[in-house]
């Protein structure tokens, strides 16, 4: 039974844009699960390197698409003119594990940021999508499916993804079902609709309430009616939703009944859609597993820092507190503030003198979008070369990453990385051990495209997370505010 219940906080984890599944011994369901190609573009993120402990964070992107082409989807929103047109990613967030799994972080983009959506290659015809400026991010899904839209994510925000998960509309209302409800609170009575046809029709009075089958689809889709009536307060509206389904899967009052246990598996794996990374059932068991041990109180849920354009028509990342919101996560630090406090360690003295150190210099700005920096590692060389480092060299091989880092082969080099890092104004965070090196190895990244100082600024405050005014932790319970124009 609690291979069930946890199989089932997995589903509570994802339930808005995926959807997890449990180890019922029936293999049938490993047939029934849908399974695509994990990234269509052409980045060059690599994998973060171990801790010490030999662990890595995990990284998965949860997508809710609209698919209205199944009569079932088209009953519960839209028009028939939208039976014929591709899907459209309407939910994106993603869920990042740290390496010790002590802490979550649950990120959303609102569906109409503009964002560049990479080229991106339909592995089913090989047609070819190309770059696009200055688009609506839910349209990264037309692209070729679910691995343009990881591929957007990645191009964005410079984190590498482990997997996606992908559910279609009915499926969340199956899902709801078969939890028998989600509580829900808001703060006035509420009637998402309007004389133009705006709306979901989500009617609540004011309170909590639970939440199910289209209602709770109603929750999900709600726009006009919290908030400012755009896709923020719907993207608080599902933290809401999300924080409350994993609260009540661990304290254990929902699915005790092995009946409607695997009524929830067989709805989630018949909506779902993963990468071949998660395409069985103990591989989606065992990441299940991997969730389970994340505390609810170190679960912290936002929205993108971001700010409205062209009169509040869409949304664009919020210069400086997006990137840095997105560089906490890379460097997996939580964004709750209460990662335990390290002790000052020593500083290790540099093995030899620099003008000895054997030093790599990398490219690290191949942005399949900004396209590669050129000449990076021949200019950092010459600079590192003019520090003192003699024996620098520049490596011609080319690869992408978000931030400029320091890797050393074994302690021994740990205080030659270290002095390294302090002659060119780095932080001590960019200075990683590393098994894929030989060398002290520098790798130039996107935030050092120019120059030959690195900027400072990116060096500042380095475990501070940026105000987030929507910041929802996994143990707290809100209302949302219904906007006066759609109450009753």
């Amino acid at each position: 039974m609690r291979i069930l219940r946890w199989t089932a906080l997995t589903l509570a984890v994802l339930i808005v844009g995926a959807a997890g599944a449990g180890y019922l011994y029936y293999q049938h369901l490993n047939g029934n699960i849908k399974k695509a190609e994990l990234d269509l573009g052409d980045s060059k993120l690599t994998k973060p390197e171990p801790n010490a402990a030999g662990q890595t964070p995990l990284n998965i992107l949860l997508i809710g698409e609209d698919d209205r082409s199944k009569k079932e989807n088209l009953k519960l929103g839209g028009s028939k003119k939208d039976a014929t047109r591709k899907p459209l990613a309407d939910v994106q967030m993603l869920v990042h594990v740290s390496a010790d799994r002590s802490n979550m972080t649950v990120i959303s983009i609102p569906r109409d940021t503009r964002v560049t959506i990479p080229k991106c290659t339909d592995p089913k015809d090989n047609h070819v999508y190309p770059k696009q400026t200055f688009a609506p991010i839910n349209e990264s899904l037309q692209h070729g499916g679910p691995g343009c839209t990881v591929a957007t994510w990645k191009e964005l925000t410079g984190i590498y993804i482990d997997h996606f998960m992908m559910v279609d509309f009915s499926g969340v209302v199956d899902m709801a079902d078969a939890v028998g409800g989600v509580p829900v609170c808001v703060d006035a009575n509420i009637y998402s609709h309007d004389s133009k046809g705006h709306g979901s029709g989500l009617r609540l009075t004011k309170g909590t309430h639970p939440v199910k089958g289209v209602q709770a689809l109603q929750w999900l889709r709600t726009r006009y009616g919290f908030e400012d009536n755009t896709d923020i307060g719907r993207a608080k509206a599902q933290h809401q939703y999300m924080s409350s389904m994993v609260q009540q899967l661990k304290s254990g009052t929902k699915l005790s009944d092995p009946g409607k246990l695997m009524d929830l598996a067989e709805a989630a794996i018949n909506a779902l859609t993963v990468d071949h990374g998660l395409g069985t059932i103990k591989k989606l068991y065992d990441l299940g597993n991997d969730l389970k041990r994340v505390p609810t109180k170190r679960t912290t849920m936002v929205t993108m820092p971001w700010e409205y354009r062209n009169d509040g028509e869409y949304v664009v990342p919020k210069p400086d507190d997006a990137e840095k919101t997105f560089s906490l996560i890379r460097n997996d630090i939580a964004l709750d503030g209460k990662d335990k406090k390290k002790k000052p360690a020593k500083v290790p003295a540099p093995s030899m003198d620099k003008g000895e150190l054997p030093v790599v210099v990398q490219n690290g700005t191949g942005s399949t979008v900004l396209g590669a920096a050129s000449g990076r590692a021949r200019d950092i060389t010459a600079e590192v070369a003019r520090l003192g480092y003699a024996k620098a060299i520049a490596n011609t091989v080319l690869t992408s990453q978000a931030d400029t880092t320091i890797s050393y082969p074994d302690k021994a080099r740990h205080g030659d990385a270290l002095a390294l890092a302090k002659a060119l104004g780095l932080s001590k965070s960019a200075v990683k051990e590393s098994q894929s090196v030989t060398e002290v190895t520098l790798v130039v990244g996107n935030d050092w495209r120019q120059g030959t100082t690195y900027p400072k600024s990116s060096a500042d405050d380095e475990d501070k997370a940026p105000k987030i005014d929507d910041t929802l932790n996994g143990d707290e319970k809100k209302c949302m505010h219904v906007n006066p124009g759609y109450t009753f």
